[in-house]
C-alpha cells in the first residue's frame, strides 16, 4: 500500500576553519574543508580544500580543488584545480590536472587517460606512409623560406 521512498538526502559537508579533525572519512555528498583534517578521505562527490584549509590525507574523490595546502595522496576521476593559493605535496592520480598561475605542487603526477583518449588506432585511422617517401631537405628548406 505505501511504497517506501529511498532518497538519499544530499548535504554538503563541512569542516569550518577553527576545525581541528583526526580520523578517516567516507561520504557520498561534496566536502569542504576550511580547518585541518588528518586523515584519509575517500568522497564520492567533490572535496574543496579551502584557503584557510589544511589536509595531511590521502583523499580519494571525484573531482578535487586545492586553494588551502595538502600533503599526502590525491586520486580523482575526473580533475584536479590548484588555484592561485594552493599547494599539493604528495602523489597525484588524475584524468586533468589545472594548477593556475601562483599554485604549487610538488610530488609526482600519473594521468589517467579518459574514455576518449583510450580509443585505439585501427589499421585503417591510421595515416599511410605507403609509397610516400619524406625528403628531410625539402622540409627544412621551406620551413627557412616560410620563417
Amino acid at each position: 500500500m505505501f511504497k517506501e521512498n529511498k532518497r538519499h538526502s544530499v548535504t554538503d559537508s563541512l569542516i569550518g576553519k577553527d576545525t581541528v579533525f583526526e580520523g578517516k572519512m567516507s561520504c557520498d555528498a561534496s566536502l569542504r574543508i576550511e580547518g585541518e583534517y588528518r586523515g584519509d578521505i575517500d568522497c564520492k562527490s567533490d572535496v574543496v580544500i579551502g584557503e584557510c584549509g589544511i589536509a595531511l590525507s590521502n583523499i580519494k574523490a571525484r573531482n578535487v580543488t586545492v586553494a588551502g595546502k595538502v600533503f599526502g595522496d590525491i586520486v580523482t576521476s575526473g580533475r584536479l584545480i590548484i588555484t592561485s593559493s594552493g599547494q599539493l605535496t604528495g602523489t597525484l592520480t588524475a584524468c586533468s590536472l589545472i594548477i593556475q598561475d601562483g599554485g604549487s605542487f610538488n610530488g609526482m603526477c600519473h594521468m589517467e587517460q579518459t574514455d576518449i583518449a583510450k580509443h585505439t588506432l585501427t589499421e585503417t585511422d591510421k595515416p599511410s606512409l605507403q609509397g610516400k617517401e619524406i625528403n628531410h631537405k625539402e622540409t627544412k628548406e621551406k620551413s627557412r623560406q616560410a620563417g
